[in-house]
């Protein structure tokens, strides 16, 4: 018992009776400063970004230090063609997937044309195409085991070192098809962050993988629409031509070598009769220009090359070279009546392809001039239309720009005097060019 007056024991005492500072401490009430409570958090936070930073290192070592993605297809078409078209890059806008990203890109092409060395180089400002080159590192192509390979180093804005695009192909079992498979393979080395990126290509710009799998197809579209045959036999080269004054008959005849010579012999006729009365002679041999060679009939012109450019007509002078071009003399018809018939082709006109008129059979002009693909036949005509379609498909997996319809494919015969078999004549069929380099990889090669 206290004192009288004295304090009571706390135990005893009131909850009212705690003076403030007892109180706080019998309350267990928290005396910590707010500066000290802050500090915990910031301490707690640091040490979680600690730990999620040496997971995703531990992370990162643990995953491979090179990436790897492929892609395949089976096509039913010529292997040569598929290491042709593989092996420059003349085509690759073509059937490449980053013209889709962003149709404003720019491609340019350097370095030789094909072959090791070939490059192609674009600009984009779609972050999924960027900037960039590939060159071919090397190339491997064995016809007798039906396989092959294409390398191409990657220079662009992906993670990694030392990335490149891989191509192999080979012939099936059964000779029909042959499997393509394109492939990319990068090195990320002790770079953590790519390895991390490397995880989720579909988040990088350009997304390998994905860009395999439609340039694939993109190029298995490309293949089909070249002619599928063996040019691997015929000796092809890109020479120079000169644009020479001609005398030619526009005609046509059942797809029969006996119908065709036989109109082909009436259209020479014709000219020689023009030549005469023009008094001009032949400067080259006979040349064919093919026009539409259809599943019954074939459409060509008869051309016989003569020895000036200036021809009379009616005692009108006509220079051959400065006659209105075709775009010209269709221009002049447009402000025509278009329901009056065609007027009648008279001696010494302009005819609607912009040829001069000689009579009612024969036109002059002047034949290409430019670079032309070039292959010689021996034998019976029979066998030029098969060497137009391998001169096609030359042009179409190296990359050279035609135009049959406007510049027509041509045939001059050069068979030798005196020689009288049917199967033993020889011609040289050409293939006008419009973009080309100055020579084949078998004329840069040597072996032509």
């Amino acid at each position: 018992m206290p004192p009288f007056g004295g304090p009571l024991p706390a135990a005893s005492r009131p909850w009212g009776a705690f003076s403030p500072i007892e109180f706080r401490r019998r309350s267990g009430a928290d005396e910590r400063r707010p500066e000290s409570f802050g500090m915990t958090r910031l301490l707690e936070f640091l040490v979680a970004v600690v730990m999620v930073i040496v997971l995703a290192v531990v992370v990162s070592l643990a995953l491979p230090s090179h990436g790897h993605a492929e892609r395949s297809i089976e096509v039913s078409h010529d292997i040569r063609h598929i290491y042709d078209i593989l092996n420059n890059f003349r085509r690759f806008p073509e059937y490449a997937v980053l013209r889709a990203y962003d149709p404003k890109m720019r491609y340019t092409l350097e370095g030789p044309a094909y072959g090791n060395g070939a490059k192609i180089a674009w600009t984009s400002s779609d972050r999924r195409v960027g900037n960039g080159e590939l060159t071919i590192a090397s190339s491997q192509f064995d016809p007798l085991a039906g396989s092959g390979q294409v390398t191409w180093s990657l220079d662009n804005g992906w993670n990694g070192a030392n990335k490149t695009f891989t191509l192999d192909f080979k012939r099936a079992e059964n000779q029909r098809l042959v499997k393509i498979t394109w492939s990319y393979d990068v090195d990320y080395g002790w770079n953590l962050l790519s390895r991390l990126a490397g995880l989720s290509w579909d988040s990088v710009h350009g997304e390998p993988d994905s860009l395999i799998q439609y340039s694939l197809n993109n190029l298995q579209n490309v293949l089909a629409a070249i002619p599928n045959v063996d040019y691997s036999k015929v000796a092809i080269k890109i020479v120079p031509t000169t644009a020479q004054p001609i005398l030619f008959v526009s005609t046509k005849a059942k797809r029969s070598l006996e119908e065709v010579d036989a109109a082909t012999a009436t259209a020479v006729d014709q000219i020689n009769d023009a030549m005469k009365k023009l008094g001009v002679g032949a400067n080259g041999p006979r040349t064919t220009f093919t026009t539409d060679y259809g599943d019954e009939n074939y459409a060509f012109d008869v051309a016989v090359p003569i020895n000036t450019t200036t021809v009379y007509v009616n005692n009108n002078g006509f220079d051959l070279t400065k006659l209105a071009p075709p775009a010209a003399a269709a221009g002049a018809q447009a402000g025509e009546d278009e329901q009056a018939p065609p007027a009648e082709a008279k001696p010494g006109s302009i005819d609607d392809k912009g040829n001069l008129v000689v009579d009612a059979n024969v036109r002059a002009g002047m034949a290409f001039g430019g670079k032309a693909l070039i292959a010689e036949w021996d034998g019976t005509p029979a066998g030029i239309p098969l060497t137009r379609l391998a001169l096609k498909a030359y042009a179409m997996t190296h990359g050279y720009r035609f135009d049959e319809v406007t510049h027509r494919f041509y045939d001059q015969d050069i068979t030798p005097p005196g020689v009288t078999a049917y199967d033993e004549q020889k011609f040289l069929v050409y293939l006008p060019l419009l973009d080309a380099p100055d020579q084949t990889p078998e004329q840069a090669s040597g072996t032509l």
